[in-house]
């Protein structure tokens, strides 16, 4: 499969593992990078600059020279601007910065020789990345894991690649087989930004009791919610709300998010450090239906792009058969 990714990026495979933080770290995102996609790192606001470091070096020495990326969120960039710096140094092929204005930042990136991708969830952020000069736009859609906006992917995507004109156009969110990338490329897209599968990778950051709960999720025990950002004290903008697996504090206190307590809080931050997820938060996509046993991200990249080729394929071959089929006349009933 050849597309503006593929071609863009020198990639064998038009996917990408998601900059989930911290489940994204240097092993999965150069796992993913060898096995011909690009692996991305994410950088939080949380981590230490030497463990970020750290999960670079792993990432280079995985990668094994393949491209790799870097994720950065805005209102991130805004408390610790030292990590353009740090993104920078590590000479990735591609950064993605995203859920906020890029455009301060694509000028040092691009004068370092290093594209830049953003994550948009509507047709006015879409507008705000085309105006910052970015090199690829994500559609991203509600269907996704984590921190996302409120439009599916496919009317996002729609919307996106009328507006995009000749910039790439990558789709996000609900995307987890070969069946989806086919359905996106077939759509216009260049390629396929994919979380919640990796999030059950072997080399992927989750704890073992997170991979437990997520094979056990089904597609319809997401909700969207801000309460994890508010207990938690994290400054996401109000519009971009997480999708999680639906808890006892989702139930509690989504929707009432500013009668959130100190007791609620306590017992919250109990959970998360004794990791009991029927309190603390496990973010996953509306695909976490599929993720059903723990395998290596090479496996999960290499089924995707397998599958997509074949239903690929099977679209093509249809396609002939409906020309053919209209070019008999002896074939066309009466």
């Amino acid at each position: 499969m050849i597309t503006a990714l593929t071609e863009k990026l020198k990639l064998r495979y038009p996917l990408v593992n998601a900059p989930m933080t911290p489940q994204a770290g240097g092993l999965l995102a150069g796992t993913v990078a060898r096995a011909g996609a690009l692996g991305m790192l994410g950088l939080d606001e949380n981590e230490p600059e030497a463990s970020m470091l750290d999960e670079l070096r792993l990432l280079r020495e995985t990668a094994g020279g393949a491209p790799f990326g870097i994720g950065l969120v805005r209102w991130v960039i805004d408390q610790r601007p030292a990590l353009i710096d740090l993104a920078i140094a590590a000479r990735p092929a591609i950064v993605s910065i995203s859920f906020g204005d890029p455009a301060p930042f694509v000028p040092r990136f691009h004068e370092a020789g290093i594209l830049v991708a953003s994550q948009v969830q509507s047709k006015g952020w879409a507008e705000t990345a085309l105006a910052a000069g970015v090199d690829i736009i994500v559609a991203q859609g509600t269907e996704g894991g984590g921190h996302t906006g409120n439009v599916g992917t496919l009317p996002l995507l729609q919307i996106v690649l009328e507006l995009a004109g000749e910039t790439p156009v990558v789709a996000a969110g609900g995307i987890a087989t070969g069946r989806g990338l086919a359905a996106v490329l077939a759509a216009g897209a260049c390629g396929a930004w994919i979380g919640t599968p990796f999030l059950g990778a072997s080399e992927a950051r989750t704890n073992a009791e997170a991979v437990r709960r997520l094979v056990g999720a089904d597609e319809t025990e997401t909700i969207l919610t801000s309460a994890f950002d508010r207990v938690q004290h994290k400054a996401w903008p109000a519009e971009f709300r997480g999708r999680a697996l639906r808890n006892s504090f989702t139930d509690a206190w989504t929707g009432r998010e500013d009668d959130i307590t100190a007791d609620a809080e306590a017992a919250f931050l109990a959970a998360r450090s004794a990791r009991d997820y029927t309190v603390a938060n496990i973010y996953a996509g509306q695909t976490v239906g599929l993720v059903r046993s723990v395998e290596s991200a090479a496996t999960i990249v290499e089924r995707i792009a397998s599958d997509a080729e074949q239903r690929l394929q099977a679209v093509g071959d249809i396609t002939a058969c409906v020309m053919a089929a209209k070019s008999d006349p002896e074939s066309t009933p009466r």
